[in-house]
C-alpha cells in the first residue's frame, strides 16, 4: 500500500498539521518506506514461532520476602496534627 501527497495532506488536516510541500513529500517519502517495511514484515513466516513475552531468555532474580523495617507507626502518628483510630484526620474538601 502506498501514500500519495492528497492521503498525506488529509491525514495531516485532521492531525492539525500545517505541512508545505517540501514537508509533505519528505513525510509521504517517509511514511511508504515505513508501510515498504511492514509489508516485509507481513511475509515473514511465523506459524511456526511460538509467541515470546521478550526477545531475551531472562529470569528475574528475587529477593526474599523479609520485613528489613520495623513499625514506625506511633512516631509518625505522634507528628501529625489529629489522628483518630490510627488514622490521620484531615479538613474536609468535598461537602
Amino acid at each position: 500500500m502506498a501514500l500519495d501527497r492528497e492521503t498525506v495532506a488529509q491525514v495531516a488536516q485532521l492531525a492539525r498539521l500545517r505541512l508545505d510541500e517540501t514537508e509533505s513529500a519528505a513525510v509521504t517519502d517517509r511514511l511508504n518506506e515505513i508501510l515498504g517495511m511492514v509489508d516485509e514484515l507481513q511475509q515473514a513466516e511465523v506459524a511456526d514461532v511460538e509467541p515470546m513475552a521478550h526477545p531475551l531468555e531472562l529470569a528475574q532474580p528475587l529477593r526474599a520476602d523479609e520485613v528489613t523495617e520495623s513499625d514506625r507507626r506511633d512516631d509518625v502518628m505522634g507528628l501529625a496534627p489529629a489522628e483518630e483510630g490510627g488514622c490521620y484526620l484531615v479538613p474536609r474538601v468535598v461537602e
